[in-house]
């Protein structure tokens, strides 16, 4: 099986930029509209005219520059502020009576574009700068700070600190989901792999510390060095392992990419008839009961089920004796497959499970439940002193109709 796991986060920013194109575009034919409905008005309209088709060429050209932040440059920045200042500036040369009348000036509402651009590359300190410098040229123009003047330079103050400082939030919110992601996919490989020894070399260095001890003699030396390298490689996997992640950040199109990847056996797809992985397992004093017919699950599934059945096994075997006797039941319904391993040993001590986590032996936390989570299903352990112990391992299953194929073969 390839697991792969694929999160793509595009930032938060993205929209923003996407919205200040469409609005600088749809702003600027405002601009060119409020001149030509009101041309007659102007004493030297030929400045308009000329201010406008510059506004209009560098609006147009510069559109992948506000595409996204990489793009928007200081250099860019500091242009476009300087073009909507000059706009600003120029109203009273084309319009004699625009200090003395309230209206729109040449750029008109282009300008706020311009503010909005800072607020989304540098937060609301750069907001505050080139609201500033925006309300100052307002008021150069106007001679006089009227009413509506005044209204609007807070309205464009308020508005661009606003949004700067909700990108700035939005920038440290990303920085701590990609944070919480790492940690979450390396807590998560740490778990799969714990597993994966559990299930082998950890039973093979507990089998050879028994043997050893019993065998005496030279064995035993061996035994020894085998429970100290079970005891480390314990501890190694309680706390030590981690997982190989990689986060990249593309600063071209703002986005946070997480790929996380790790390579097993191909898996295509198919269904596996769930019975022929638990068969093998069945033996002199292990007891196989399935339905009579395919107990089809997705692979990766079902191949994790029979390594939490084997896991449990295991257990049974070592903790509960050589001479104990374990039961398999296979029951399939629509819409989960539910496995119950059954023992006649002496059962588990009230606590013993806490305590055995807390040793790093994590066999019934990762090999059986950590497996079943991972799955989306649960493991239930009941236990009563001298009367065995029994495991339910439930995994959720497509709905019958999917899988009715799989079934009748």
């Amino acid at each position: 099986m390839a697991k792969r796991e694929r999160v793509v986060r595009m930032s938060v920013e993205q929209p923003l930029w996407r919205a200040l194109t469409g609005y600088r575009v749809l702003t600027m034919v405002y601009a060119v509209l409020v001149f030509a409905a009101a041309r007659d008005d102007y004493e030297r309209p030929w400045i308009a005219v000329g201010y406008l088709a510059v506004l209009c060429v560098w609006t147009l050209v510069t559109l992948p520059r506000v595409a996204n932040a990489a793009s928007c440059t200081k250099r860019f920045l500091v242009a476009d502020l300087t073009l909507a200042l000059t706009g600003i500036l120029l109203t009273p040369l084309a319009d004699a009576h625009a200090q003395s009348v309230d209206g729109p000036t040449l750029p008109t509402i282009w300008t706020a574009g311009s503010v909005l651009a800072y607020a989304i590359k540098g937060g609301w300190r750069w907001a505050g700068l080139a609201s500033s410098l925006v309300a100052v040229a307002n008021i150069i123009e106007r001679g006089h700070p009227s009413r509506d003047t005044v209204h609007n330079v807070i309205l464009v103050w308020v508005a661009s600190i606003a949004i700067g400082y909700v990108v700035e939030v939005a920038r440290a919110s990303e920085r701590t989901l990609a944070r919480a992601l790492e940690i979450e996919a390396a807590t998560r490989e740490r778990e799969r792999l714990a597993r994966d020894i559990h299930d082998s070399v950890l039973q093979v260095l507990a089998m050879v510390q028994r043997r050893g001890t019993a065998l005496g003699g030279e064995a035993a030396e061996l035994g020894r060095m085998a429970g100290e390298q079970e005891v480390a490689l314990r501890t190694l996997v309680a706390g030590g392992l981690t997982r190989t992640s990689h986060v990249s950040e593309d600063e071209s199109e703002g986005a946070v990419v997480r790929v996380v990847e790790v390579d097993d056996e191909p898996d295509d797809g198919t269904p596996v008839d769930l019975r022929t992985l638990l068969a093998p397992r069945a033996g002199a004093r292990v007891t196989l009961s399935d339905p009579g017919v395919p107990v089809p699950l997705p692979a990766a599934a079902a191949r994790e089920l029979a390594a939490a059945v084997g896991a449990a096994l295991d257990n049974v075997r070592v903790h509960a004796g050589a001479d104990a006797r374990a039961w398999i039941l296979v029951e399939d319904w629509d819409d989960e497959v539910i496995v119950t391993v059954r023992d006649d040993g002496p059962g588990i001590p009230e606590g013993r499970l806490s305590e055995a986590e807390g040793e790093g032996r994590m066999g019934v936390a990762l090999s059986i439940r950590g497996r079943l989570r991972d799955l989306g299903g649960t493991a239930e352990l009941v236990s009563v002193p001298g009367q065995g112990t029994e495991v339910e391992l439930k995994v959720p299953r497509p709905a019958r109709g999917a899988r009715g194929k799989a079934g009748e073969q």
